[in-house]
Protein backbone atom coordinates (compact mmCIF):
# COMPACT_ATOMS: atom_id res chain seq x y z
CA UNK A 1 0.00 0.00 0.00
CA UNK A 2 1.13 3.52 -1.08
CA UNK A 3 0.30 6.10 1.09
CA UNK A 4 1.45 9.98 0.51
CA UNK A 5 1.12 12.24 3.67
CA UNK A 6 4.01 14.76 2.47
CA UNK A 7 1.24 17.48 0.92
CA UNK A 8 2.69 20.09 2.23
CA UNK A 9 5.49 19.27 0.33
CA UNK A 10 3.83 19.36 -2.63
CA UNK A 11 0.65 17.75 -3.91
CA UNK A 12 -0.83 15.60 -7.16
CA UNK A 13 -2.15 17.53 -9.87
CA UNK A 14 -5.57 17.30 -10.63
CA UNK A 15 -6.38 15.47 -13.69
CA UNK A 16 -8.46 18.39 -15.08
CA UNK A 17 -5.47 20.19 -14.56
CA UNK A 18 -2.73 18.13 -16.32
CA UNK A 19 -4.82 17.62 -19.21
CA UNK A 20 -5.55 21.47 -19.58
CA UNK A 21 -1.97 22.26 -19.52
CA UNK A 22 -1.18 19.42 -21.99
CA UNK A 23 -3.85 21.01 -24.35
CA UNK A 24 -1.97 24.05 -24.19
CA UNK A 25 1.30 22.83 -24.33
CA UNK A 26 0.81 20.91 -27.50
CA UNK A 27 -2.36 22.94 -29.16
CA UNK A 28 -2.52 26.21 -27.89
CA UNK A 29 1.22 27.02 -27.73
CA UNK A 30 1.40 30.53 -28.81
CA UNK A 31 3.33 33.44 -26.81
CA UNK A 32 0.96 35.64 -25.16
CA UNK A 33 3.26 38.66 -25.94
CA UNK A 34 2.71 37.22 -30.03
CA UNK A 35 -0.10 39.66 -32.07
CA UNK A 36 -1.42 36.57 -34.31
CA UNK A 37 -3.93 33.97 -33.33
CA UNK A 38 -1.98 31.75 -31.75
CA UNK A 39 -0.88 34.30 -29.33
CA UNK A 40 -4.34 36.01 -28.58
CA UNK A 41 -5.18 31.81 -27.89
CA UNK A 42 -2.45 32.31 -24.51
CA UNK A 43 -3.41 35.78 -23.73
CA UNK A 44 -7.01 34.17 -23.21
CA UNK A 45 -5.52 31.86 -20.74
CA UNK A 46 -3.62 34.19 -18.63
CA UNK A 47 -6.60 37.08 -18.68
CA UNK A 48 -9.41 33.61 -17.64
CA UNK A 49 -6.66 33.03 -14.73
CA UNK A 50 -7.16 35.90 -13.65
CA UNK A 51 -10.62 36.22 -13.75
CA UNK A 52 -10.72 32.70 -11.66
CA UNK A 53 -8.24 34.27 -8.80
CA UNK A 54 -9.75 37.47 -8.27
CA UNK A 55 -12.91 36.29 -8.16
CA UNK A 56 -12.10 33.76 -5.40
CA UNK A 57 -9.99 36.49 -3.33
CA UNK A 58 -12.86 39.14 -4.38
CA UNK A 59 -10.34 41.47 -5.50
CA UNK A 60 -9.50 43.27 -9.07
CA UNK A 61 -7.79 40.77 -11.79
CA UNK A 62 -5.30 44.00 -12.25
CA UNK A 63 -4.13 43.36 -8.88
CA UNK A 64 -2.85 39.75 -9.94
CA UNK A 65 1.06 38.78 -10.60
CA UNK A 66 2.13 35.64 -11.82
CA UNK A 67 5.20 34.38 -10.37
CA UNK A 68 7.30 31.07 -10.80
CA UNK A 69 6.03 30.11 -7.19
CA UNK A 70 5.80 31.12 -3.46
CA UNK A 71 9.66 31.90 -3.10
CA UNK A 72 9.31 34.44 -5.96
CA UNK A 73 6.10 36.14 -4.94
CA UNK A 74 7.52 36.53 -1.18
CA UNK A 75 10.98 37.83 -2.62
CA UNK A 76 8.82 40.87 -4.68
CA UNK A 77 7.15 41.45 -1.83
CA UNK A 78 9.47 42.00 0.71
CA UNK A 79 12.13 43.19 -1.33
CA UNK A 80 10.09 45.05 -3.90
CA UNK A 81 8.37 47.09 -0.77
CA UNK A 82 11.49 47.68 0.52
CA UNK A 83 13.03 49.22 -2.09
CA UNK A 84 10.27 51.01 -3.36
CA UNK A 85 9.70 52.49 -0.10
CA UNK A 86 13.11 52.96 2.18
CA UNK A 87 13.02 56.86 1.82
CA UNK A 88 10.05 56.73 4.09
CA UNK A 89 11.33 54.24 6.32
CA UNK A 90 14.00 51.26 6.78
CA UNK A 91 11.70 49.21 9.50
CA UNK A 92 10.06 45.95 8.79
CA UNK A 93 8.04 43.20 11.18
CA UNK A 94 7.88 39.48 10.54
CA UNK A 95 7.87 36.57 13.11
CA UNK A 96 10.31 33.88 14.14
CA UNK A 97 8.49 30.82 12.67
CA UNK A 98 8.09 32.11 8.93
CA UNK A 99 9.36 30.12 5.47
CA UNK A 100 12.80 30.99 4.58
CA UNK A 101 11.31 32.48 1.63
CA UNK A 102 10.48 35.24 3.90
CA UNK A 103 13.43 34.57 6.58
CA UNK A 104 16.25 34.73 3.47
CA UNK A 105 14.88 37.58 2.24
CA UNK A 106 14.61 39.71 5.31
CA UNK A 107 18.64 38.72 6.41
CA UNK A 108 19.34 40.10 3.02
CA UNK A 109 17.71 43.28 4.03
CA UNK A 110 19.29 43.37 6.75
CA UNK A 111 22.32 43.42 4.86
CA UNK A 112 21.03 46.43 3.25
CA UNK A 113 21.11 48.43 5.96
CA UNK A 114 17.09 47.68 6.78
CA UNK A 115 16.04 47.01 10.59
CA UNK A 116 14.18 43.73 10.80
CA UNK A 117 11.81 42.94 14.51
CA UNK A 118 11.36 39.27 14.75
CA UNK A 119 7.97 38.96 16.74
CA UNK A 120 7.97 35.58 19.12
CA UNK A 121 4.93 33.02 19.07
CA UNK A 122 3.82 31.44 21.56
CA UNK A 123 3.50 27.39 22.47
CA UNK A 124 0.90 26.87 19.74
CA UNK A 125 2.90 29.16 17.13
CA UNK A 126 0.90 32.25 17.31
CA UNK A 127 2.12 35.95 17.50
CA UNK A 128 0.70 38.11 20.08
CA UNK A 129 -1.12 41.20 18.52
CA UNK A 130 -0.18 43.38 21.65
CA UNK A 131 3.82 42.37 20.81
CA UNK A 132 2.58 43.40 17.41
CA UNK A 133 1.49 46.46 18.46
CA UNK A 134 4.52 47.14 20.79
CA UNK A 135 6.63 46.63 17.39
CA UNK A 136 4.95 48.79 15.13
CA UNK A 137 7.01 52.39 14.67
CA UNK A 138 6.45 55.12 12.61
CA UNK A 139 9.07 54.37 10.20
CA UNK A 140 7.77 50.64 9.86
CA UNK A 141 7.13 50.42 5.88
CA UNK A 142 6.01 46.49 5.93
CA UNK A 143 4.81 43.34 8.11
CA UNK A 144 4.64 39.95 6.93
CA UNK A 145 2.84 37.57 8.86
CA UNK A 146 2.25 33.60 7.45
CA UNK A 147 -1.47 32.99 7.20
CA UNK A 148 -0.71 28.80 7.83
CA UNK A 149 2.25 27.55 9.35
CA UNK A 150 3.82 25.13 6.80
CA UNK A 151 5.29 22.55 9.89
CA UNK A 152 2.92 23.07 12.55
CA UNK A 153 -0.09 24.20 10.86
CA UNK A 154 -0.70 27.24 13.33
CA UNK A 155 -3.08 29.69 11.88
CA UNK A 156 -2.32 33.35 12.68
CA UNK A 157 -4.60 36.04 13.42
CA UNK A 158 -4.16 37.71 10.16
CA UNK A 159 -7.45 40.15 10.07
CA UNK A 160 -6.96 41.13 13.69
CA UNK A 161 -3.05 41.82 12.57
CA UNK A 162 -4.36 43.65 9.24
CA UNK A 163 -7.15 46.18 11.34
CA UNK A 164 -4.49 46.88 13.49
CA UNK A 165 -1.47 47.53 11.64
CA UNK A 166 -3.86 50.04 9.79
CA UNK A 167 -4.98 51.46 12.58
CA UNK A 168 -1.69 52.00 14.49
CA UNK A 169 0.52 53.11 10.79
CA UNK A 170 -1.84 53.44 7.93
CA UNK A 171 0.87 53.50 5.62
CA UNK A 172 2.29 50.64 6.37
CA UNK A 173 2.11 47.87 3.80
CA UNK A 174 1.22 43.98 5.39
CA UNK A 175 2.06 40.93 3.35
CA UNK A 176 0.68 37.53 4.30
CA UNK A 177 2.23 34.12 3.21
CA UNK A 178 -0.14 31.93 2.42
CA UNK A 179 1.23 29.35 0.19
CA UNK A 180 -0.42 26.71 3.24
CA UNK A 181 -3.68 28.48 3.59
CA UNK A 182 -4.78 29.61 0.37
CA UNK A 183 -7.39 26.55 -0.67
CA UNK A 184 -7.76 25.57 2.93
CA UNK A 185 -9.23 28.64 3.97
CA UNK A 186 -11.33 31.65 2.34
CA UNK A 187 -8.84 34.35 2.46
CA UNK A 188 -10.08 38.17 0.73
CA UNK A 189 -7.48 40.22 1.11
CA UNK A 190 -9.69 43.76 1.19
CA UNK A 191 -11.24 42.37 3.81
CA UNK A 192 -8.25 41.89 5.89
CA UNK A 193 -6.65 44.93 4.90
CA UNK A 194 -3.69 42.60 3.36
CA UNK A 195 -1.72 44.85 0.55
CA UNK A 196 -0.16 41.44 -0.62
CA UNK A 197 -0.51 37.67 -0.65
CA UNK A 198 1.59 34.94 -1.74
CA UNK A 199 0.67 31.76 -2.95
CA UNK A 200 1.63 28.54 -4.86
CA UNK A 201 0.56 26.40 -7.17
CA UNK A 202 1.78 23.06 -6.57
CA UNK A 203 0.15 23.22 -3.22
CA UNK A 204 -3.12 23.13 -4.02
CA UNK A 205 -3.05 20.26 -6.68
CA UNK A 206 -1.97 22.68 -9.59
CA UNK A 207 1.40 22.44 -11.26
CA UNK A 208 5.12 23.22 -9.69
CA UNK A 209 6.95 26.24 -10.76
CA UNK A 210 4.20 28.50 -11.22
CA UNK A 211 2.08 31.03 -8.17
CA UNK A 212 0.95 34.51 -7.76
CA UNK A 213 1.23 37.88 -5.83
CA UNK A 214 -1.77 39.96 -4.82
CA UNK A 215 -0.86 43.23 -4.92
CA UNK A 216 -3.35 45.97 -4.03
CA UNK A 217 -3.89 48.61 -6.45
CA UNK A 218 -1.88 52.03 -5.07
CA UNK A 219 0.53 49.69 -2.61
CA UNK A 220 3.92 50.67 -3.78
CA UNK A 221 6.37 47.69 -5.01
CA UNK A 222 9.35 47.55 -7.47
CA UNK A 223 9.80 45.25 -9.55
CA UNK A 224 12.72 43.02 -9.04
CA UNK A 225 13.06 41.36 -12.71
CA UNK A 226 13.32 43.30 -15.34
CA UNK A 227 13.46 42.50 -18.81
CA UNK A 228 10.31 42.36 -21.78
CA UNK A 229 8.35 44.30 -19.49
CA UNK A 230 5.87 41.49 -19.20
CA UNK A 231 2.75 42.18 -16.92
CA UNK A 232 3.06 45.58 -17.00
CA UNK A 233 6.97 45.72 -16.34
CA UNK A 234 5.99 44.38 -12.68
CA UNK A 235 7.82 40.83 -13.77
CA UNK A 236 9.27 40.49 -16.79
CA UNK A 237 9.96 37.12 -18.72
CA UNK A 238 7.39 35.25 -21.06
CA UNK A 239 4.35 33.86 -19.26
CA UNK A 240 3.94 29.99 -18.25
CA UNK A 241 0.91 29.92 -19.79
CA UNK A 242 0.39 26.04 -19.08
CA UNK A 243 1.24 26.54 -14.99
CA UNK A 244 -0.91 30.00 -14.95
CA UNK A 245 -3.66 28.10 -16.62
CA UNK A 246 -3.22 24.88 -14.58
CA UNK A 247 -3.24 27.30 -11.18
CA UNK A 248 -6.14 28.92 -11.97
CA UNK A 249 -8.10 25.35 -12.49
CA UNK A 250 -6.78 23.94 -9.36
CA UNK A 251 -7.97 26.85 -7.30
CA UNK A 252 -11.21 26.67 -8.62
CA UNK A 253 -11.58 22.80 -8.24
CA UNK A 254 -10.08 22.98 -4.58
CA UNK A 255 -12.83 25.96 -3.85
CA UNK A 256 -15.79 24.17 -5.46
CA UNK A 257 -16.25 21.80 -2.35
CA UNK A 258 -14.28 22.94 0.21
CA UNK A 259 -16.54 23.23 3.36
CA UNK A 260 -17.06 19.65 2.63
CA UNK A 261 -13.84 18.49 1.95
CA UNK A 262 -11.84 20.64 5.07
CA UNK A 263 -14.41 18.82 7.10
CA UNK A 264 -13.04 15.58 6.17
CA UNK A 265 -9.94 16.01 6.45
CA UNK A 266 -10.40 17.72 10.23
CA UNK A 267 -11.81 14.07 10.74
CA UNK A 268 -8.84 12.61 9.15
CA UNK A 269 -6.21 15.15 11.03
CA UNK A 270 -8.25 13.95 14.61
CA UNK A 271 -8.06 10.70 13.61
CA UNK A 272 -4.01 10.47 13.19
CA UNK A 273 -3.74 12.19 16.54
CA UNK A 274 -6.27 10.03 18.39
CA UNK A 275 -4.36 7.29 17.55
CA UNK A 276 -0.62 8.72 18.42
CA UNK A 277 -2.28 9.85 22.02
CA UNK A 278 -2.34 5.95 23.18
CA UNK A 279 1.55 5.83 22.53
CA UNK A 280 3.73 6.82 24.72
CA UNK A 281 6.18 9.89 25.07
CA UNK A 282 4.60 11.65 21.33
CA UNK A 283 4.15 14.91 21.51
CA UNK A 284 1.66 17.07 18.85
CA UNK A 285 2.69 20.19 18.24
CA UNK A 286 0.23 23.37 16.91
CA UNK A 287 -2.96 24.28 17.57
CA UNK A 288 -5.50 21.24 18.49
CA UNK A 289 -8.58 20.99 16.92
CA UNK A 290 -9.91 23.04 14.24
CA UNK A 291 -7.91 25.84 15.54
CA UNK A 292 -5.43 24.88 13.45
CA UNK A 293 -5.14 23.85 9.88
CA UNK A 294 -6.75 20.76 8.46
CA UNK A 295 -4.16 19.01 6.44
CA UNK A 296 -1.00 19.49 8.49
CA UNK A 297 0.15 17.28 12.32
CA UNK A 298 3.61 17.42 13.75
CA UNK A 299 4.47 15.26 15.77
CA UNK A 300 8.19 14.50 17.77
CA UNK A 301 8.42 11.02 18.80
CA UNK A 302 11.05 11.04 21.75
CA UNK A 303 13.86 8.85 21.41
CA UNK A 304 13.69 8.40 17.82
CA UNK A 305 15.29 10.80 14.90
CA UNK A 306 13.55 11.84 12.48
CA UNK A 307 14.74 10.46 9.74
CA UNK A 308 14.95 6.91 11.27
CA UNK A 309 11.60 6.99 11.51
CA UNK A 310 10.90 9.32 7.60
CA UNK A 311 12.72 5.88 6.56
CA UNK A 312 10.97 3.58 8.38
CA UNK A 313 7.97 4.74 7.43
CA UNK A 314 8.83 5.04 3.65
CA UNK A 315 9.93 1.08 4.21
CA UNK A 316 6.05 0.66 4.47
CA UNK A 317 5.14 2.54 1.60
CA UNK A 318 4.24 5.67 3.70
CA UNK A 319 5.76 8.91 2.92
CA UNK A 320 6.22 11.96 5.21
CA UNK A 321 7.90 14.80 5.73
CA UNK A 322 11.05 15.64 8.76
CA UNK A 323 10.48 19.47 8.39
CA UNK A 324 10.32 21.96 5.66
CA UNK A 325 10.77 20.21 2.47
CA UNK A 326 10.96 23.70 0.85
CA UNK A 327 14.19 24.51 2.89
CA UNK A 328 16.12 21.92 1.76
CA UNK A 329 16.94 18.34 1.48
CA UNK A 330 19.42 18.19 3.75
CA UNK A 331 18.37 18.18 7.55
CA UNK A 332 18.57 21.41 9.92
CA UNK A 333 16.98 22.28 13.36
CA UNK A 334 13.65 23.96 12.84
CA UNK A 335 13.40 27.36 13.68
CA UNK A 336 9.79 26.98 14.26
CA UNK A 337 9.95 24.22 16.59
CA UNK A 338 12.78 26.22 18.63
CA UNK A 339 10.53 29.36 18.73
CA UNK A 340 7.65 27.06 20.40
CA UNK A 341 9.77 26.00 22.97
CA UNK A 342 10.08 22.71 21.78
CA UNK A 343 12.38 20.35 24.20
CA UNK A 344 16.00 20.38 22.42
CA UNK A 345 15.98 16.79 22.29
CA UNK A 346 12.55 16.64 20.35
CA UNK A 347 14.23 19.09 17.80
CA UNK A 348 15.63 16.51 15.87
CA UNK A 349 12.34 13.77 16.33
CA UNK A 350 10.18 15.24 14.33
CA UNK A 351 8.18 14.60 11.74
CA UNK A 352 5.25 16.14 9.61
CA UNK A 353 2.15 14.51 7.87
CA UNK A 354 0.43 16.66 5.44
CA UNK A 355 -2.85 15.44 4.12
CA UNK A 356 -5.47 15.83 0.64
CA UNK A 357 -8.37 15.82 -0.46
CA UNK A 358 -7.51 12.42 -2.13
CA UNK A 359 -5.87 11.09 1.62
CA UNK A 360 -8.50 8.35 2.30
CA UNK A 361 -9.64 6.58 5.82
CA UNK A 362 -7.93 3.77 4.96
CA UNK A 363 -4.58 5.07 4.32
CA UNK A 364 -4.69 7.13 7.99
CA UNK A 365 -5.79 3.62 9.74
CA UNK A 366 -2.38 1.89 7.81
CA UNK A 367 -0.48 5.03 9.29
CA UNK A 368 -1.76 4.44 12.70
CA UNK A 369 -1.23 0.80 12.67
CA UNK A 370 2.37 1.15 11.28
CA UNK A 371 3.64 3.75 13.25
CA UNK A 372 1.92 1.14 16.30
CA UNK A 373 4.65 -1.30 15.08
CA UNK A 374 7.69 0.89 14.35
CA UNK A 375 7.79 3.18 17.02
CA UNK A 376 8.00 0.51 19.92
CA UNK A 377 10.71 -1.23 17.95
CA UNK A 378 12.88 1.78 16.83
CA UNK A 379 12.99 2.84 20.64
CA UNK A 380 14.29 -0.39 20.91
CA UNK A 381 17.20 -0.65 19.16
CA UNK A 382 17.71 2.59 17.32
CA UNK A 383 20.03 4.76 20.08
CA UNK A 384 18.91 8.54 19.91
Amino acid sequence: MEVYLDNSATTRCFDEVAQLMHKIMCEDYGNPSSMHHKGVEAEQYIRYAKETLARLLKVNEKEILFTSGGTEADNIALIGTAMANHRRGRHLITTRIEHPAILQPMAYLENQGFKVTYLPVDYEGRISLADLERAIRPDTILVSIMHTNNEIGTVEPIAEAGALIKRMNPQTLFHVDAVQGFGKFRIYPSKMQVDMLSVSGHKIHGPKGVGFLYIREGAKVNPIIYGGGQQKGMRSGTENVPGIAGLAKAAELVYENLDTDMDRMYELREMLIHGMEKIDDVRVNGCPGRQGAAHIVSLSVRGIRSEVLLHALEEKGIYVSAGSACASNKPQTSATLKAIGVERDLLDSTIRFSISVFTTVEEIQYTIQALEEIIPMLRRYVRH
